[in-house]
Order: structure tokens, then sequence, then C-alpha cells
């Protein structure tokens, strides 16, 4: 916890709040400002000459780039971070990462200035004729679906307790953003001469703990199963999933599946990963445990058996905030997920001796399968050097050249299944909401936390556009983040087209040379978004030049300490 003087009293709302915040152990307040910022730019410059604890300030010329660079840094850190935007039109545009957030339960404290509400002679009244036109009877309902708790500061005193408050619910499992509305006229109010400040009065909750008699129940499941299985969708920024994963799917002999990930758990060499696709397993498998997986598969591909026992396990199994939701279960557990996986191999340890000639045969298959898809990926990437090359190929190439330690933030750019990682947490990827625009920015923050360490942005070039490239490079070069970019560009909206092909795959689309609607023609030059931040930048359009065009773009962001882009030409298919 930030240190503070025994006798410290603030000053307005909005330094109670910054020093509030920065006793939370947030270290940025990503910030889009605008005129309800006065109050918060006038602590920011008092702290010129007494250096309070405060976040540190992160101006991000657009809130997408704001929202995701939080994202981006609590995937990097496990610690969460402030973005504070300018009024409705501010959170207007923030919204969308807050939907990233929620579905991804990612702690953001999210704040936003409020219209003043006087028109007299109050500090912080009205005083500009956008202080009219930017008045909503209800703020907060912009946002109010996607976050945990939201409330609006009304007195100078009330500060620091919803701080607490913000905090702690957004901390709390399962996590996700809140928000704060702050009226200009109270985060301008003078704090009470007779009020103490105080330590910090909310805890986090402790975390859902696995119930022993449920975790019975899955053990006695687990101890019959022939072909069992798990699939996951995301881990967590301290590893704990990673390192529980890894050693009680290797002891039991269960293949684990992660579909559709935004964060990687297992490496990719570990003998049960089975890639991250369940087709083949899926419809085989007598026993499901899904770990805090949304959607843990997709029925038109391939389904469970009707008689395999589902067991779903996460701190909130039935994804409560999701209105419709089919995916079946035998059993529920609530639990953090590597808390679940503990208990569940520490309950099935006496029993292993039953059935070790089971698990033993089963590693040997499942190893020999996990190596198969390792090589069968690898011939299949290294097909598609052309001229115009594959999306596996360059996934591949850029795998192969970057150091093993390197994290890359995908949006539609990568393919994972064409990839090694050496660890959890080494990729990741747009939450199922689906909001575009996130894997820059997110990267840049997961940058911001280890500018020492390789981050890579692999977006498609409609990903990359809505990133709002401009400011993203703006805050590379503002900050000294040495981000490489790697931009795919397939001259297309490629998941409307392909999505529309596989609803019709018969239609008229299907047989279009340029399916309609789809198309990004012409296609601005990428590498020039780059350079005008002064970032290196190089189009790569053949195979035979691209390991060497990594290599370089790598000895920029290692060596020079500055930002690089790589765009690659790649095929739609």
């Amino acid at each position: 916890m930030a240190e503070l003087p025994e006798d410290f009293l603030p000053e307005t709302a909005a330094e109670a709040i910054l020093v509030r915040l920065k006793q939370h152990d947030i270290d940025y307040l990503f910030a889009n400002a605008g005129t309800d910022f006065a109050p918060v730019i006038e602590i920011y410059s008092k702290n010129q000459q007494s250096e309070l604890p405060i976040p540190t300030p992160i101006i991000a010329p657009h809130e997408t780039a704001a929202v995701a660079m939080a994202h981006g840094y609590y995937l990097a850190t496990g610690k969460p971070q402030a973005v504070m935007v300018h009024v409705n039109v501010g959170l207007a545009n923030a919204l969308m990462g807050i939907i990233n957030a929620a579905s991804d339960n990612i702690p953001i404290f999210l704040m936003a200035g409020r219209t003043p509400a006087t028109e007299g002679a109050r500090l912080g009244a009205r005083s500009l004729p956008i202080h009219w036109g930017q008045d909503m009877r209800d703020q907060s309902a912009i946002v109010r679906e996607f976050v945990k708790w939201e409330y609006e500061l009304k007195l100078p005193e009330q500060a620091p307790d919803l701080v607490d408050r913000g905090y702690a619910i957004a901390m709390s499992h399962p996590r996700g953003p809140i928000y704060l509305g702050l009226p200009r006229e109270a985060l301008g109010g003078a704090w009470p001469d007779d009020m103490p400040f105080g330590a910090p009065r909310h805890a986090v909750s402790s975390p859902p703990a696995p119930d022993p008699d449920t975790v019975a129940l899955i053990v006695n499941e687990v101890k019959v199963a022939k072909n069992p299985l798990i699939v996951t969708q995301r881990g967590d920024p301290e590893g704990h999933l990673a390192d529980a994963l890894a050693s009680f799917s290797e002891s039991n002999a269960i293949p684990v599946c992660e579909f559709w990930p935004s964060g990687n758990v297992l490496s990719t060499d570990h003998p049960m990963h089975m890639g991250f696709d369940p087709g083949q397993l899926l419809p085989e498998a007598d026993l499901v445990i899904v770990l805090d997986a949304l959607v843990p598969w997709l029925e038109a591909g391939a389904k469970p058996d009707p008689a395999a026992k589902i067991i779903q396990i996460g701190a909130d199994p039935l994804f409560s905030r999701v209105p419709i939701r089919g995916f079946r279960s035998t059993i529920n557990l609530t639990a953090e997920p590597a808390a679940a996986i503990i208990a569940l191999d520490k309950a099935l340890s006496p029993h292993k001796s039953a059935f070790a000639r089971d698990i033993d045969e089963r590693h040997a298959d499942l190893s020999e399968r996990s190596q198969a898809r390792l090589e069968a990926a690898s011939r299949k990437a290294i097909i598609g050097e052309g001229s115009v090359m594959t999306a596996a190929f360059v996934s591949k190439t850029l795998s192969d050249c970057l150091p093993d330690d390197a994290r890359i933030f995908s949006e539609l750019g990568c393919d994972p299944s064409f990839m090694r990682f050496s660890a959890g947490n080494r990729y990741h990827s747009h939450a199922l909401a689906g909001g575009l625009g996130w894997g820059m920015p997110a990267a840049l923050g997961a940058s911001l936390a280890d500018r020492g360490k390789v981050t890579v942005a692999c977006v498609g070039d409609g990903s990359y556009m809505f990133a709002n490239p401009v400011a993203c490079h703006q805050i590379a070069e503002a900050h000294d983040l040495p981000l490489l970019t790697v931009v795919f560009n397939n001259g297309v909206w490629n998941a409307v087209r392909k999505t529309t092909v596989m609803m019709y795959p018969d239609g008229h689309a299907s047989r279009a040379n340029t399916v309609p609607m789809s198309s990004l023609a012409p296609i601005p030059d990428f590498t020039m978004s780059a350079a005008a931040s002064r970032g290196w930048s190089r189009r790569v359009e053949t195979g035979s030049e691209l390991a060497a065009a990594i290599r370089e773009a790598i000895e920029v962001v290692t060596v020079e300490k500055r930002q690089a882009l790589l765009e690659v030409v790649v095929s739609q298919n």
C-alpha cells in the first residue's frame, strides 16, 4: 500500500480518489480528458511539487485504446488499472472495451466525468455550451449491463469509500469492471476539514472454495472414466491454473483442449495438450470437464455423446450473466479453476493405484497423438510459403523466430494451432464478446507492464483499423513502448465472408469473386501509419522474405527499443 504522511488530508475529492487508487496498488490512470477533468488535472499539477503517491497518468488519444491498455496490463500483471474518460461521449467510446472486459472477467476501475448539474456560480458549474448538450438523465445506463457495480459521486467525503468498494467488487470473483461517475462540482469539492482520510475499509472477498462433497462426486466420475477430456478457454495472470493443470492432466493422463482460448494455459509441447479443436476427442469422451469456458464446443462441428458426464467448473459455472447458454452439466462446481484442479488432484491421489494401468496406457497414446498433431501442423504450415502466404505459415514462422518468453496478443491475426508456446500466458486473444480494436492497444498495455519482454500484436487488417492505429502508434512513441505489430492483410473482413459462406454453402455469396460488404479494397498502406510516429515498418509479400523481416523487426524492438510494424500479405483461406 502506498505510504502517506500521517496527517494527510486531501484537498478535494479528486485528490482523495487519486490517492486512494494508488493505495490499492493501481499504477496507472489511462485517460482521455475533457472539460470535466479540471479537478484531476489540478491535482496532477499540484503533485509536481508535493509528490503524493498517485497513479501515473497515461494519455490515450482514443478511449478504445485506454480501456484495452488497462485490459492488457492486467493480463500481464494481475493488477487492475484505472481508466477515466469524458462524460457520456467518452463513455460511449469506452463501452466496447468494457464489453470485452466483462466477457473476460477483467477488473477495470472505470470512471467518467459527469456534465455539471448546476448553472450558477458554484465551483465547477456549467461554463460551456456542451455542458447542456452532453447532459443525460442516466449516464450510468451506458455501461450498466456490463459492470459489476456502478455509482455516482455525490459528496467529496464519499470518495475514498467509493474507491474502496469499487475496487473490492472488481477484484472479487468472478472479477470484472466497475464504474464510478464523477460530476464536476463534486469532483472539485473541498474535503471537510474535520474528517480524517483513514485507511481503506473494504476487503476483497475470498475466492469461492471447492466444496468437498462436490469434489468427491467429480472424483468418482474421473475414477470410472475411460476417455476423459478437459476443455479450457483461459487461465489467470499469475499462472496458477497453468501449473495446476499441467500436473493434474499429466499425472492422470487426461487430454486438454483449449477451444477458442482468450489466453493459453498449457505449453503446446505438454504431452496432454491436444490443440485447439475438440472435434476428434469430444464424441469419444465419456467425461468432459469444462474449466471456466463460456463456449466449450460448437455442436455444429462436434458434440459430446449424450451419455457423457459433463462437469462445469468456475467462479460462476453457469455464466449467469449470459441470458441463454445451453451447454448441459451433470455437476457444477463453483470454485476458481486452479483451486478446483488442486482439490481434485489431492482427492484423486489415494485412488490412482486402482487404475494406474489405464493412466499409463492413456498417457502413451495421448503423448503420441499430441506429437503427431504438432508435426502435422508444421507440415501444413510450410506449404503456405508462396508469394501469397497463408496465415498458418506466417504464424509458424513468427513463432519460430520469437524468443520463448514473448507474449502475443492476437485479434483475428495469427493461428495458435501452428504456433508453439513455452508456457501459459504466452498467447492472448480477444474475448468472445468480439469487440474489435482490442489487440493492438491491449499489447501496448502489456508492453507498458514489461518493456523488456518482446510483446507482439498480431491483428487482421480490419482489426488494425478498428484499433485507431494513429492513436496507438502515438502512444507507443510517447511512452517508449517497443511493440511489434504484425498486420495480417488479406484485404477483406474475413469473418464476415466466412460466416456468410458457412450459412449459405451453396448460395450466391459462395460463388462470388467478391462477397458484398466484406471487401476492404482499396487497402491503405499500413506501413505509413507506423512511419508517421517514427516507427520501423515493412511490407512482406513473399514467404522467403518473412523470417528475415521478422528477425529485423525483433532487433528493432529489443535493441533500438522502439516500435515496429510488419504488414504481411496473406490469403483469404
